[in-house]
């Protein structure tokens, strides 16, 4: 009899689908990071 092969994933984890669960979370925050950073470039300026 032959031994039972070791099975491996048939597919490499993607990145792209490992962040995805993230992006209601991720989202808001670098959005407000954005804002602050716009804001704050707009007062150094003035």
């Amino acid at each position: 009899m032959s031994a039972p092969a070791t099975h491996t994933p048939s597919h490499e984890v993607d990145p792209v689908e490992a962040i995805v669960p993230m992006i209601p979370i991720v989202l808001p925050v670098v959005g407000g990071v954005l804002i602050f950073l716009l804001a704050f470039i707009a007062v150094s300026m003035a």
